[in-house]
């Protein structure tokens, strides 16, 4: 028997180099510059801008597929509805099939903050781009598909 594994050293792990955690730090300093005009202007949290900007694109949606569409967990999303409910940015009707169920969209009041927002976002977004070329723009968004795609069948 070989202990020859056992002595084998540890792979090297730099954390600055590692991709989620790269991947992760870029979504957060980004997620951070839109979460300070959310908050000062809009009173909104990152997730309840999420849901919002979910909401925007759809007539209407249950919590769970606004989970899985944002990719945040259910206490998440409950925390963001609860909040944009109270604040009537968001209209909750039951389902009629099932009780436990609501379908969720925009009040006109939220419609009026995501119209809004929504530039605001873009600006951001076309701030961020602008230190691509045309052709890194197209690589990036064909890597962040491939990359997505890998990461759901992790």
């Amino acid at each position: 028997m070989s202990t020859r594994s056992s002595l084998q050293p540890a792979p090297r792990l730099s954390l600055a180099e590692f991709l989620p955690y790269r991947l992760s730090v870029l979504a957060n300093r980004v997620s951070r510059a839109l979460a300070g005009r959310y908050a000062d202007d809009f009173d909104l949290t990152i997730p309840e801008w999420r849901v919002m900007a979910v909401l925007g694109e759809t007539a209407e949606l249950t919590a769970g597929e606004l989970a899985d569409a944002t990719e945040m967990d259910k206490v998440a999303i409950s925390r963001a509805v609860a909040r944009l409910r109270a604040a009537g940015r968001l209209a909750a009707r039951t389902d009629a099939g099932d009780q436990r169920r609501s379908h969720l969209k925009l009040t006109p009041a939220g419609v009026a903050v995501y119209r809004r927002i929504a530039p605001l976002a873009l600006g951001v977004e076309a701030r961020l781009l602008a230190a691509l070329t045309p052709a890194e723009r197209v690589t990036l968004d064909a890597l962040l598909t491939k990359l997505a795609a890998a990461a759901r069948a992790l």
